[in-house]
């Protein structure tokens, strides 16, 4: 099993062409937050945006409207009762998030597979959170499996693998992977992507327990997949990056809010982007 380390965020992040616009960058689609989760969605996409995704748009309740133009103005809009609207600002997204408080009724279901079913070729699915249970429960049509990245954390994986977390070796989680033919991103104090390799992020602090930080790295995943090319190596620089800032958070402050890392994403990927050089 391959060890990340900080090597792979220069690899991954480049330094921005000068003849650029927000459309250079992506377009990110984020789906969540019900009444009672909202909170999840605000926070993926504030990764999102701070990870330097050109254009973000969150479909989410009606009632996060304002709360997402209050704490994010960088962000974009859609009720998720405005079905035409949906398809349209979907079918222009390079990369859709779909899941961080999403809720797990049928009619989030129902919304979950409207948009994965539509999933076009140049499109990457981030599937976290509710829609990861959702996949568990019910039959989910993904067009392009190969360009989806599942997020569970050990729990979630059970659900959706069918392998106890007693049983969630590195083999076994392999074959799971194999057998999906999506990449997985297996979140724990040390966590693990699965893809054509398997690599571990050696970081991570406790000072990261808290509600909210899978949703922040499933923001910054989306992100990184919208900007940069869409490939394994630029999923494990979001991971390792996303407990890089936390460890050095972690020396000062006993509690890291996923708020801080995203918060704190534009001055570490300035400092580690590619070098004139690479």
């Amino acid at each position: 099993m391959e060890q990340l380390d900080s090597a792979i965020l220069s690899k991954v992040i480049q330094q921005r062409p000068t003849k650029s616009h927000k459309g250079t960058f992506g377009r990110a689609v984020l789906v969540g937050g019900n009444r009672q989760f909202g909170g999840a969605i605000l926070m993926a996409a504030q990764a999102c945006v701070y990870g330097g995704t050109g254009l973000t748009t969150v479909i989410s309740d009606g009632v996060n409207r304002t709360a997402l133009h209050a704490r994010l103005p960088e962000a974009m809009f859609v009720d998720w009762q405005q079905t035409e609207l949906i398809d349209t600002v979907t079918e222009s997204a390079d990369v859709l998030l779909i899941g961080p408080g999403l809720g797990e009724g049928k009619s989030n279901f129902d919304l979950l597979q409207r948009i994965v079913s539509a999933q076009k070729e140049h499109q990457w699915l981030v599937i976290d959170g509710s829609a990861i249970n959702l996949a568990a429960k019910y039959p989910l049509i993904i067009p392009f499996p190969e360009q989806v990245v599942f997020t569970p954390h050990q729990m979630e994986w059970q659900r959706l693998s069918g392998l106890a977390i007693a049983d969630q070796t590195e083999e076994n989680n392999q074959q799971a992977q194999q057998k999906l033919g999506s990449l997985v991103v297996l979140k724990s104090h040390r966590t693990q992507i699965y893809g054509s390799s398997i690599a571990q992020n050696p970081l991570g602090t406790p000072a990261m327990a808290t509600g909210g930080m899978g949703d922040t790295l499933a923001g910054m995943i989306t992100s990184f997949l919208a900007q940069f090319e869409k490939t394994e190596e630029t999923i494990q620089a979001a991971v390792y990056l996303h407990s890089l800032i936390g460890e050095a958070l972690a020396k000062e402050h006993y509690v890291v809010l996923p708020t801080q890392i995203s918060a704190a994403l534009p001055q570490w990927m300035k400092k580690h982007q590619a070098s004139d050089s690479e």
